[in-house]
């Protein structure tokens, strides 16, 4: 409920405000997070990193779909590494923005015309459409924002009853 965004198709704005309302909930709710916290796994719920990680990574591979090629061998690679502890708070968050950049781009470009094309996703080349992957992107970003706060707050609430002492 953004309004229209200038030289933005309004069936693509949609799926720009999921990405800036997308870094502002995370930026929000990881603020002063340490790299520990970030890779923490609370009740083994994927870490905040992963999650922010999944995020970036998901979002060029679903565009890379919607673009009509396939995955490459790095990225598939990153796939399986998206769980691996590590990179600071600003590293992961700073891998986001720059996939959501090269996202906003791609979508910027695209042509109204196109968003009915026929897409496969996958080895198997599950049947989509240009503008069903990009409801999709919109709709996975949101729920792994929704678990990045989940895991954020969670990570926060062990630390505090960690520290607190308690009464035999």
């Amino acid at each position: 409920m953004r309004g229209p965004l200038e030289g933005v198709d309004p069936l693509l704005a949609p799926v720009l405000f999921s990405f800036q309302q997308a870094r502002e909930d995370i930026a929000k709710y990881t603020e002063g997070l340490t790299t520990e916290q970030l890779w923490a796994r609370p009740f083994g719920f994927g870490s905040v990193g992963f999650h922010i990680r999944h995020i970036a990574r998901s979002t060029e591979r679903l565009l890379c779909y919607a673009q009509g090629r396939q995955l490459t061998a790095e990225q598939l690679a990153e796939l399986k590494s998206e769980h691996d502890a590590g990179d600071t708070l600003d590293a992961v968050l700073s891998e986001m923005d720059a996939r959501f950049r090269a996202a906003e781009q791609w979508i910027r470009t695209l042509d109204r015309g196109s968003l009915t094309e026929a897409r496969g996703v996958g080895r198997k080349m599950l049947p989509t459409t240009v503008i069903g992957l990009l409801v999709h992107t919109a709709e996975h970003t949101q729920r792994h924002v929704g678990q990045c706060i989940s895991a954020a707050k969670l990570i926060r609430q062990q630390d505090i009853l960690k520290a607190t002492p308690q009464e035999d």
